[in-house]
């Protein structure tokens, strides 16, 4: 008799943004006349830049030649990508990483997930609070987590980190030794970020505990204050601490096209055994390889039309995101994030929890955002919008809130 694995039945509820997708498709069935402006998941608007397009149709074409067609890729992506990624990423930033050491894939949210397989499920993880729903839930899948607690909405055997007010929403070192660290910065969902100095605080403690840190850098192309980190290896000794994900998705508008990467450092290692090896051994079982025709475009996101043509596109959402924390501050919201992330986090009205200020959203103003409760019990009473509207509706949806 076949047998399931059971920790997925320890799941409490569906995945957060499908719960969301539910509640808005359900409430535009019965309200078809209303115009409903989504700036809750975080999914881009803006085309893909010219110079992306033109390497894509380049490379179907190539597809389309028996002298230049590509069947299965480099279990680990081809070269032409990684040492764009190494040259531009790191090097150009004083981080030594190589080529190597990048493992092209199909994007950050499969490897924030994956990456877990290659860890012993005795280990101890520490994550953010809030969080990004995809770091807790899959750990669960592995049965890593412990039992759920339904009226604190935690697991017995991960260490929670709050990020609240007090510490500006950026978590403190634990107080229980854990021997994986999730971090996010520029984070989702609050949209702190941290200086050089406090992420070498975290590098030296993983070092010091033989912890490994699991850094995703997904919105790193959003910094725009010069005192905080692109990425963890601009810190001294995070070769022997960290692994980092990468996403093309927000930085160049991949996320219906799909592309990633992940830094594993040939010097990480765990009980002595290099973890850069066994992460290769994962991927070359386990995947195929983004296209061939997409890593082109990957590829193209590096050159110098299409590095002027992305920082516009970048530009484009902060905007959006300076306008929504403007406007909201200007009509009485405790909010921050917005600076260097692509997402605002706000105080929900007074006696009002986050689904009930989703609802009041959704029916008195016809916008959607995330309820913070989604993300862990210390988003409770707090909401997330994204930049990665229009223009026309970040604007529309601002005012609709402010008139409330």
């Amino acid at each position: 008799m076949a047998k399931v694995n059971g920790n997925y039945l320890k799941l409490p509820g569906s995945y957060l943004f499908s719960t969301i997708g539910k509640k808005v498709n359900a409430y535009a069935a019965a309200n078809p006349d209303k115009k409903i402006i989504r700036l809750g998941i975080g999914d881009v608007t803006q085309p893909l830049a010219p110079a992306i397009i033109s390497a894509l149709h380049g490379a179907v074409d190539e597809m389309a030649d028996a002298a230049t067609f590509r069947g299965y890729a480099p279990d680990l992506g081809y070269d032409f990508l990684r040492s764009a990624i190494a040259r531009c990423d790191y090097q150009a930033r004083g981080c030594d990483i190589s080529e190597d050491e990048i493992f092209i894939s199909d994007g950050a949210k499969c490897d924030s997930g994956n990456i877990q397989e290659i860890f012993s499920v005795d280990n101890k993880i520490a994550v953010c609070d809030p969080v990004y729903p995809v770091y807790v839930d899959t750990n669960v899948m592995a049965g890593r987590t412990g039992t759920y607690d339904a009226q604190k909405e935690t697991w017995s055997d991960v260490i929670y980190m709050p990020c609240i007010a007090e510490n500006e929403f950026a978590p403190m070192l634990p107080d229980k030794t854990p021997d994986l660290i999730y971090l996010c910065f520029p984070n989702n969902p609050t949209g702190a970020m941290i200086t050089k100095s406090r992420l070498q605080e975290w590098v030296d403690y993983a070092n010091k505990v033989g912890a490994v840190i699991i850094y995703d850098a997904a919105y790193e192309a959003y910094i725009s204050e010069e005192d905080k980190p692109h990425s963890i290896y601009e810190c001294e000794g995070a070769r022997t601490c960290a692994i980092e994900l990468h996403s093309f998705s927000k930085n160049a508008g991949f996320t219906g096209v799909r592309l990633g990467y992940t830094v594993v450092p040939k010097e990480l290692k765990a009980e002595g055994v290099a973890l850069h090896g066994l992460w290769a051994r994962r991927h070359g079982t386990k995947y195929n390889g983004a296209p061939y025709i997409v890593q082109r475009a990957g590829e193209a996101v590096y050159s110098e039309e299409g590095q002027a043509q992305i920082k516009k596109q970048i530009a484009y959402y902060r905007n959006n995101a300076n306008y929504i924390l403007e406007g909201l501050r200007a009509a009485g919201y405790f909010v921050s994030g917005g600076v260097n992330a692509p997402y605002i986090w706000l105080k929900a009205p007074e006696g009002m929890t986050s689904w009930e200020f989703f609802d009041y959203l959704l029916e008195k103003a016809n916008v959607v955002g995330t309820p913070g409760s989604g993300f862990g019990p210390s988003g409770e009473t707090y909401f997330r919008l994204t930049a990665f509207g229009s223009y026309e509706n970040t604007v529309e949806a601002i005012e609709r809130i402010r008139k409330l």
